[in-house]
């Protein structure tokens, strides 16, 4: 199954490890995902200054860390990562103009 998750352009760029970790694995014990059918509101909710974004294409399959679906905005499901993203397990990386 693929999931996606949204970086900011300059976050990725200083990314050069194996393992990605989002800020809010560190805050929140997560990091946050979306399925394909909701990535287009999730970017206008929360990323509609950035201008340009880098969403990661997840095979959760893939995935080292624990994935989990759990209700989060407006009672909807939302796949949520309990570890940092081995590099592997991202199949796609796409630049999005909002």
């Amino acid at each position: 199954m693929l999931i996606y998750h949204i970086v900011l352009l300059d976050l990725w760029a200083a990314f050069d490890a194996g393992l990605y970790r989002a800020a809010s694995l560190e805050t929140e014990g997560f990091i946050h995902c979306s399925f394909a059918e909701q990535l287009d509101a999730v970017l206008a909710r929360y990323y509609s200054g950035a201008g340009r974004v880098i969403v990661l294409e997840i095979e959760a399959d893939k995935l080292m860390s624990r994935t989990l679906n759990e209700t989060s905005t407006n009672s909807e499901i939302y796949p949520h990562i309990y570890g940092p993203i081995n590099r592997d397990a991202i199949v796609r990386t796409f630049e999005r103009k909002i």
